[in-house]
């Protein structure tokens, strides 16, 4: 009976030291928090408000239900966004901007006291839309393709100065893809078209006097080789014309012989395979 007492008091202690291990063990737990890599945190504190330091990594002391910590993602991060913005010839153009974005370290508290943790997607969208919209209404629609690098240098200058003022670091700003409207594209390809039609029409004027040019070579070797033969005429008779006759009376009565059509070569006077040579012609 004696033991009975002596192990339930045993037992108490035990549940008390446990219990008191397990408070401890909940106080500490509550009393620490963890920075991973590539994060920092702001401390909000119940009577201070946001504390000015910014905790870099490693496991933190804090003081439970009086102070509360925000983790911020410091590592760059990528955000695409579109905007259909007015040239300065009044032409709707689409443009699609990458930006590659951090937070400030040193100014952690005030983002987070000015934007909150989803700063990036609270100021980016809307100073991205009001540079692209002010960079694009300086040019014409078709300088924004000739003049592309300078468009982007533009629109990466001011998109850098203006992301400062909210302590927001643009590693990177690019013009990831441009379109324009229907009307401009239509527009556009009406131009080529006629380009393509004048292009056209001058190679056929310039082959039109090639052809003309040529033609007068030619006429005009043809009446010197007409003179010539005028002049050679006039000064030797008709024997070389008579020679090329019986030249041609040959060459068309051997190629004739070859023919399976041709059974006979008619003769006497009626027959012409001599093209009007006079027999009799020869014998002078």
């Amino acid at each position: 009976m004696a033991g009975g007492p002596a192990a339930v008091s045993f037992l108490t202690n035990i549940a008390k030291a446990a219990a008191g291990l397990g408070a401890a063990a909940s106080l500490l737990s509550a009393s620490l928090y963890t920075v991973d890599g590539g994060e920092r945190a702001v401390i909000f504190d119940r009577f201070r408000g946001v504390l000015p330091e910014t905790v870099t990594e490693g496991t933190h002391f804090l003081v439970p239900w009086l102070q509360k910590p925000y983790i911020f993602d410091i590592r760059t991060r990528p955000h695409n966004f579109s905007s259909n913005s007015g040239t300065k010839d009044l032409q709707m153009v689409n443009l699609t901007l990458r930006l590659l974005s951090r937070p400030d370290v040193d100014h952690l508290p005030t983002i987070f006291t000015s934007l909150g943790l989803e700063y990036d997607d609270k100021v980016l969208p809307s100073i991205g839309n009001e540079v692209l919209k002010a960079v694009v209404a300086q040019f014409n629609a078709d300088q924004l393709l000739t003049e592309r690098p300078h468009v982007s240098a533009l629109v990466r200058d001011a998109l850098i100065r203006r992301a400062r003022e909210f302590n927001i670091i643009l590693d990177d700003v690019a013009i990831t893809h441009l379109s324009y409207g229907i009307e401009f594209s239509q527009a556009v390809e009406k131009k080529q078209v006629a380009q393509q039609e004048a292009e056209r029409s001058k190679f056929l004027v310039a082959k039109a006097e090639q052809e003309r040019r040529a033609a007068i070579v030619r006429a005009e070797g043809e009446s010197e080789s007409a003179r010539l033969i005028s002049e050679a005429t006039a000064m030797a008779g008709t024997g070389l014309i008579e020679l090329r006759r019986i030249e041609a009376a040959k060459e068309i009565a051997a190629e004739l012989s070859r023919s399976p059509n041709v059974a006979y070569i008619p003769a006497g006077d009626n027959g012409k395979m001599l093209l009007g040579l006079n027999a009799a012609g020869f014998g002078r």
